[in-house]
């Protein structure tokens, strides 16, 4: 006996599978009697035996004379049917009757039948040793069962010899083969005796003690745990001291139980709510089918998932595509290509490439200058030329060029400038390294094989494989035992002579335990049939209390038995088809589909009975009352009728706590309305209780109903209307449902409220098939229409989006839907103005659908939102998808799985679509896997999820299966880790990276080498500890530098998040990566950084790293803590690291373009929480933004203060960049127009954002979960303005951002916030220096002396001081040119060093009168010449630090300008156009349309200044002329300072007809506001009309002057 027997410790494999303690004590009790009579039994046995030798304790005889039973032998004696185990009476011969009240009654006849396997024996096994049984021989068999191992598949374990028929030999197989998970094989059965048979026929010759122990090992295919198990049991420790992982609700069809429970069949019962037996996908099996009846016996059989009839479905779908998709060179199936855009804009036709070939058979690599458009198969041959003498045996196909420090390959027929790679290179200026190699010779661990194309699609395998959300339903051998149980009670209590009331207690007691492992349901059957009981204090009386002494009649008990079992066993049914058990109590087999019956033909309305709701809560009884339920029907998110309410109940107490409404539901709809795509919704409702000693009107508050939980089903399923009894898990009240319209039942959470429905069964079924479209569609010209119609048309058209389309507007588009051909993107508007989707609208609807004009792929992912939910509409939408290219397919990805929640069967047109795809392309296999795991997360889909990603498991081969795996791994390793550090104290996080950075060291070691998720193209081998660190920020990311596979490629540097939902930035870099492909297709550039980012998990992930990149904050505090409110940090950061002139003016025109990118780009997706440490800039000049944990207008709040005031950051360091100086130039007039019209770009482009953020608002992602979310985008994209009026909105939104002080002091709060995170090691440097220079390096300084000052005009106006520096030795005179500015830095800095008494004083900043006029600069610089010399003969601690030698150090420009003579250059004279006069240019676009001129005043270049010097107030006035009354006078706004404004305004002159315009003449003024004088002007321009080309628009710049005519 078991040591852990007594204590009833191994009642906690029951606990783990649902079953209380609590609701178990007798049924503990009862065990502990029955092992009492089991051990006496085995002493009786081992006395036998030792008598009279071995005697088996099955009897096996012949069967009687049964129909249909051939091939099955009877067995008697074990468990419940077991004399020996219920009555102490001697074993007696197989030929006697056996004596005593077990032959009494009905139930004497019953049997336990045995399938014999195909050879004879017992499931194709000998048994005892002996050899193969003779089939036709009449001898009974004297044989001992084998102990009885746990459920468990070994993996590992090898293929065993099967018997495939009578005689037949062993099959021999050849190293591993495919094999179907769900087949039993005997070297499985083996494997188990070895490890479990020893253990268990010794302690429990039954093995019933250790087989609930073992019954946990079921959730799991892990050899590994089975092993650690096994050792457990041989060192004596508990199984349950190891947590397990979750349990999986995959089947697996393995041997029957031997010891199968024994049942009582109601002759008369009622079955009428079994749920029908439905066709099985059964796999092949050594088994043969067994035959059964119900009137024989009832068994719980083990049946592959496939006995769903939707699952089987989808596996035979999973089968014909990978079939279709099966490829002759499977090694091409395991390469990352890389990804292609064919824009012409991106090929780069005329633009030469400078690549690098490496090839292994030349030391040397080969350096070829080719053009983009040339495609890669002639680079490769090309590269051939000189690495073979002879070409006419080579074959170019045989040969790919991968790119260096990736494992990606370019595609030989794509051009060269087509490939992303190429197309990254060329934008941050970077060298093309490429590598010749074989096909041959490349990786092929990732490829698919034949074996894997040929193994039948069975998902059980791979679900297993997966991290398992799912609650696992009671296992059937914890059933079994349950039932053994009852069976005993049932004796008892049917041979019982008196004592009634006790043994009825004891039959409920384990109808309670088997009732509550079954998900604690109590049908209204079992009600019945306990109600025909006596009073028992288990369970709450009943109304009509029963006379004891009826019980003391057998058959009245019988008759009480028989309806008890047949209940029992239709909630097993049940429950087995609601909560996908691993067995059902139904032989396997198929039947015939019954008669079926059209849908549309059915009149009735649609009824069904509530009857109840199961596993209440205990804590509701006493804080809720006047339960009820509310039930609604809709359709694609649109109510069909109004709800409907129960009658209000109460929570009562039976066997479990349940409210009882059993009331019918009738909806006034008839079902031949009902789309086929209905869902019912139920929510349950109940009123809080009223506090005790509350007033009145508090009371009137709080008993205010409150939704406590709800639950979504579809009417129809996978092909009929459902019928049948339905349990449903309500999902809690808190978990919103307004975008989960088809989620499942809620059977994850274990203590989930269950609703049981009685939809009506009939003889038929009721089946819903579609129309046809309509012959006759008319199609007109939008043209045809009024001109009102048209307005209010185009109006409704321009919302971009179904959301907010008003009736009215439905009406109309429904209306005139047969003039909207022409707008192919308005079809998801029109659909959703259609009336209704019942059966007899839907052939106008298929119509529309079938003849409407080619949809891009970006307009028809409008119709996968869940307000489309209609079969045709969904697959006409990925019809059109089809046509997208793999690499776009990338990019649209995310909200295509999230698509996928909307489907409404498992099966669609999308999941094929995404399977197809994933079979061809590694690169979507690869973020396919890692977004549907994420999508496990998500409990309303987790069980769709896991079924697509077991498929796609199945479909992507065995090797990429182990990649996974090994992914898998790496980022638990890394999630440990990263948790670890940050729960750390400061002190020790350092000592524990290092220590937790060994694991990840072993995990390389342990698997090779490994893909990170970030990309399948980033193989890595390892770690390199030295360069990993980790950042000071609240969630302490680590910084981590991987080993790279390519020896030719650089080490692979990460950043690793855990406690950070990456999701959101996820999406919000898919925005920004797709609005840089819309840029880039118009042909503008906007030279924006795209960097990778992946969510691993909820609160984990990778990002990428961007090498040569600094964070704004620790560029501005070079210049202090108050850096962030001067003007030169960025310009004197950027020119320190491009000291060429050259160099300087590309990286201004790099910041250019992306400084305007990320503007538009934050402002659109409402990017919000920027401060200095989350914006970065590169050594190149590209700016970029990262941490995007705040969207879509989610401010962050400083009290009751928005922290980000301004609409994006745009700040005066930025724009000191972009104008040279302190001043507006004409560079920012560029800057400006790229702006806007970027903007204008993206607002084209509106419906694609809209459909991509509205497809994620039921990803889970806080920020985006309602309308008012996307509103946001909606109403910054302003899809209704033109785009002259969005220029000038974009316009002021400039000035509002850069006018914003609110930044610059966010900037600097958040300067101080980091000072704690500073290291007090951290040396100060100079700003204006790129490296640090020492007297070792840079030689001893003798003098220095300040000889002059001279003029500049660039970066800005000033004066610099030329001072001489001489060193020892002869020759030693270097000039070196340094601003004030820069002297005053330098001070500052020593100061951070030294005390002030070791250092002179410093000049004043601030002088009386002008300070930046020539005579304070001569001040200056005799202040400056003592500061020097003072500092050069200070202390050698002083006058030799590094600071010191580094500032007096020649820069890239001291040398520049010792070498020519410097000249007064304007600071935008690279940029602006050669003027006309000297009185500047103005900007003009002049347009006319529906009697209206449009004039856009946009810039203004080149003013000149006024005569005093100062920059002048400029505006512009205009005039229509002749006007002698001046009616037509418009004016702009004032510009502040300012020689180069930006107006970007629209003046307008309304109801002038066009004849009247050809004798106008335009005439505008530029002048400058004076105040209380009179306005200077500053230059004028007349423009005829006539010689302006009305009829289009008209841009461009006019010359400024005396009074004249414009010219352009």
């Amino acid at each position: 006996m078991s040591a852990t027997r007594g204590n009833g410790e191994h009642w906690k494999s029951l606990e783990s599978v649902g079953i209380s303690r609590k609701e178990l004590a007798l049924a503990e009790a009862l065990q502990m009697e029955y092992d009492a009579l089991s051990r006496l039994r085995q002493d009786k046995e081992e006395n036998r035996a030792r008598q009279h030798g071995d005697q088996p304790l099955i009897s096996w005889d012949e069967p009687a004379d049964r129909s249909g039973c051939a091939g099955i032998k009877v067995a008697r004696g074990l468990s419940g049917s077991d004399p020996l185990l219920s009555y102490n009476v001697p074993l007696v011969p197989d030929s006697a009757p056996v004596p005593g009240p077990w032959l009494k009654g009905p139930l004497a006849g019953e049997y336990l039948y045995i399938l014999e396997g195909p050879g004879g024996d017992f499931l194709g096994e000998p048994l005892n040793g002996t050899g193969p049984h003779n089939s036709g021989g009449s001898s009974p068999k004297k044989l001992s069962p084998p102990p009885l191992p746990p459920r468990h598949l070994l993996r590992s374990s090898p293929e065993g010899t099967q018997r495939s028929g009578k005689g037949s030999p062993p099959s021999s197989t050849k190293g591993p083969q495919p094999r179907d998970v769900n087949m039993f094989s005997a070297a499985q059965e083996r494997a188990h005796e070895k490890l479990l048979g020893r253990r268990i026929s010794e302690e429990d010759p039954y093995g019933i003690n250790d087989a609930i122990t073992c019954l946990n090992l079921k959730s799991t295919y892990e050899s590994e745990v089975l092993r650690e198990a096994a050792r457990g049991w041989k060192e004596g420790r508990g199984i349950f001291k190891k947590e397990l992982s979750g349990k999986p609700v995959a089947r697996s069809k393995t041997m029957p139980p031997q010891v199968p429970p024994r049942t009582y069949v109601s002759r008369f019962g009622n079955r009428k709510n079994l749920a029908p037996n439905k066709n099985r996908r059964i796999s092949s099996d050594p088994v043969a089918p067994r035959p059964h009846s119900f009137t024989n016996g009832y068994e719980l059989f083990e049946v592959s998932e496939e006995r769903d009839e939707e699952v089987a479905a989808f596996c035979h779908m999973l089968d014909v595509l990978r079939s279709s998709y099966s490829t002759k060179d499977y090694s091409l199936t395991g390469l990352v290509w890389s990804a292609v855009n064919l824009s012409p804009e991106q090929l780069g036709h005329g633009v030469s490439l400078k690549v690098t070939v490496v090839c292994d058979s030349l030391r040397e690599p080969l350096t070829f200058t080719c053009d983009c458009s040339s495609t890669v198969d002639l680079l490769i041959y090309q590269a051939l030329c000189y690495t073979h003498d002879e070409l006419h045996s080579i074959d170019v196909e045989d040969f790919v060029l991968k790119i260096c420090g990736l494992e990606e390959f370019l595609q030989n027929k794509h051009a060269l400038g087509s490939h992303e790679y190429i197309q990254h290179c060329r934008k941050f200026n970077m060298d093309i390294n490429l590598q010749l190699m074989k096909r041959k010779g490349l990786r092929g661990d990732l490829a698919r094989t034949a074996n894997d194309d040929q193994s039948p699609s069975t998902l059980n395998h791979y679900i297993h494989l997966q991290e398992r959300p799912i609650k696992q339903t009671i296992s059937r051998q914890a059933l079994s035992l349950l039932f053994d149980t009852f069976h005993n009670e049932v004796d008892a209590f049917l041979a019982a002579e008196g004592d009634f009331p006790l043994k009825a207690e004891r039959v409920i007691q384990s109808v309670m335990a088997i009732c509550n492992a079954l998900a604690a349901v109590e049908s209204q059957e079992i009600t019945a049939a306990l109600n025909q009981m006596p009073p028992c204090p288990s369970r709450m009386q009943p109304k009509i209390q029963k006379d004891p002494s009826v019980l003391a009649k057998r058959e009245n008990r019988e008759r009480i038995v028989e309806s008890l079992t047949a209940a029992i066993l239709n909630l097993v049914e049940l429950y087995c088809s609601t909560f996908n058990a691993d067995f059902q109590p139904a032989v396997q087999g198929s039947r015939e589909h019954g008669a079926t019956r059209e849908a549309r033909l059915l009149s009735c309305p649609l009824a069904f009975t509530v009857y109840a709701t199961h596993r209440i809560p205990i804590t509701w009884a006493a804080s809720y009352e006047d339960f009820y339920l509310s039930c609604s029907l809709s359709h694609g998110g649109k109510e069909l009728c109004s709800p409907l309410l129960t009658k209000k109940a109460n929570v009562y107490k039976y066997l479990f706590h349940l409210i009882i409404w059993d009331q019918q539901i009738c909806f006034p709809v008839q079902v031949n309305r009902l789309p086929r795509e209905t869902l019912l919704s139920v929510t349950l409702f109940a009123v809080p209780v009223s506090p005790l000693g509350g007033s009145s009107d508090t009371n009137k508050q709080r008993r205010v109903p409150e939704a406590l939980g709800w639950v979504t089903t579809p009417l129809f399923n996978f092909r009929v209307l459902t019928c049948g009894r339905k349990l449903l898990g309500l999902w809690p009240a808190t978990q919103d449902n307004s975008r989960a319209r088809s989620s499942a039942p809620n059977f994850n959470q274990p203590d989930s409220v269950i609703l049981q429905i009685d939809f009506p069964t009939s003889a038929f079924e009721v089946k819903f098939t579609s129309p046809p479209a309509a012959e006759l569609s008319p199609r007109y010209e939008f043209g045809s229409l009024g001109e009102e119609d048209q307005r209010q048309l185009r109006e409704a058209m321009q919302k971009k989006s179904l959301y907010w389309l008003m009736d009215m507007d439905r009406k109309r588009l429904w209306e005139k839907r047969s003039h909207c051909h022409a707008a192919p993107g308005a079809l998801p508007m029109l659909l959703a103005s259609a009336p209704s989707w019942e059966w007899g609208c839907l052939p106008d609807i298929y119509a529309l659908l079938s003849q409407w004009t080619y949809m891009s792929h970006q307009d028809a992912l409008g119709l996968l939102h869940a307000t489309f939910p209609d079969q045709e509409v969904r697959r006409t939408a990925v019809q059109w998808i089809d046509s997208i290219s793999d690499t776009e397919l990338l990019d649209y990805l995310p909200q295509l799985v999230q698509a996928l929640k909307y489907e409404c069967y498992l099966d669609s047109p999308l999941v094929r679509f995404l399977m197809k795809r994933a079979i061809c392309d590694l690169k979507i296999t690869h973020y396919f896997f890692w977004l549907l795991k994420d999508g496990l997360k998500d409990s309303q889909f987790s069980i769709r999820y896991q079924y697509l990603l077991a498929a796609l498991l199945c479909c992507c081969g065995k090797g990429l299966r182990e990649e996974f795996d090994r992914q898998c791994l790496l980022v638990s390793a890394l999630t440990r880790l990263a948790q670890q550090v940050r729960d750390a104290a400061p002190s020790a996080r350092q000592g524990i990276l290092r220590e937790g950075l060994e694991d990840v060291k072993q995990f390389f070691k342990a698997h090779g080498s490994c893909r990170l998720p970030l990309s399948p193209s980033l193989l890595v081998k390892g770690i390199v500890p030295r360069d990993c660190s980790y950042f000071n920020s609240n969630a302490v990311p680590l910084k981590l530098s991987f080993q790279n596979v390519d020896p030719l490629g650089e080490n692979i540097r990460v950043i690793f998040k855990c406690g950070d939902d990456l999701r959101q930035d996820m999406l919000t870099l898919q925005m920004i990566r797709i609005m840089n492909k819309i840029w880039v297709q118009e042909g503008l550039d906007m030279r924006m950084v795209i960097f990778r980012c992946f969510s691993t998990g909820r609160g984990r992930g990778m990002v990428e790293m961007i090498p040569n990149a600094e964070t704004l904050r620790k560029i501005q505090v070079e210049h202090g803590v108050t850096g962030s409110f001067k003007d030169r940090p960025l310009a004197d950061w950027l020119q320190k690291h491009n000291p060429g002139e050259d160099e300087y003016e590309k990286a201004v025109e790099n910041f250019i373009y992306s400084c305007a990118g990320c503007c538009v780009a934050t402002y659109v997706l409402g990017i919000c929480d920027r401060h200095n440490d989350n914006i970065m800039l590169k050594t190149t000049g590209h700016m970029f933004h990262i941490d995007f944990g705040r969207f879509l207008g989610h401010a962050q709040m400083f009290g009751n203060i928005k922290r980000d005031r301004a609409p994006f950051v745009f700040t005066s360091d930025m724009a000191y960049v972009i104008n040279g100086g302190d001043k507006p130039s004409s560079r920012f007039h560029d800057f400006v127009d790229l702006c806007c019209q970027a903007y204008n770009l993206i607002r084209k482009h509106t419906h694609l954002f809209l459909n991509l953020l509205g497809l994620m608002l039921s990803c889970g992602i806080p920020e985006l979960s309602d309308l008012e979310d996307l509103k946001y985008v909606y109403d910054a994209l302003r899809p209704q303005d033109s785009d002259a009026d969005a220029t000038t909105y974009f316009t002021r939104l400039i000035e509002s951002s850069l006018g914003s002080v609110a930044t610059k002091l966010n900037f600097f709060i958040h300067n101080l916030a980091q000072m704690k995170f500073t290291g007090s090691d951290a040396r100060p440097t100079l700003s204006f220096a790129p490296r640090t220079h020492t007297i070792k390096t840079s030689g001893r300084i003798r003098d220095v002396f300040l000889c002059r000052h001279e003029r500049v005009f660039n970066p800005s106006k000033g004066y610099t001081y030329v001072v001489k520096v001489q060193r020892e030795g002869p020759g030693e005179v270097t000039f070196v040119q340094r601003s004030f500015e820069e002297f005053q830095e330098l001070h500052n800095k020593l100061r951070l060093l030294f005390p002030s008494s070791l250092l002179p004083s410093f000049p004043s900043r601030f002088l009386i009168g002008r300070s930046r006029g020539e005579a304070a600069a001569e001040r200056r610089k005799e202040e400056l010449n003592g500061y020097i010399w003072h500092l050069i003969h200070a202390t050698p601690e002083v006058a030799e630090c590094d600071l010191i030698y580094t500032f007096f150090h020649p820069l890239p420009r001291d040398e520049k300008a010792a070498s020519t003579n410097p000249t007064p250059k304007a600071a935008d004279a690279t940029w602006a156009r050669p003027l006309g006069k000297v009185g500047g240019e103005v900007k003009l676009s002049i347009s006319y349309k529906n009697n209206k001129l449009f004039i856009m005043v946009m810039h203004i270049r080149g003013l000149p200044p006024l005569q005093d010097g100062n920059d002048p107030d400029p505006y512009v006035k205009t005039y229509l002329l002749p006007d002698p009354q001046k009616t037509t006078k418009r004016k702009t706004k004032v510009a502040r300072k300012t020689c180069n404004p930006t107006y970007n305004e629209m003046l307008v002159y309304d109801g002038i007809p066009r004849g009247d315009l050809q004798q106008r003449e335009l005439r505008l003024s530029v002048l400058s506001e004076e105040g209380f004088w009179e306005n200077i002007l500053l230059g004028e321009v007349g423009i005829r009309l006539r010689d302006l080309d009305l009829a289009q628009e008209k841009m461009g710049w006019f010359a400024l002057g005396s009074r004249g005519h414009g010219t352009l």
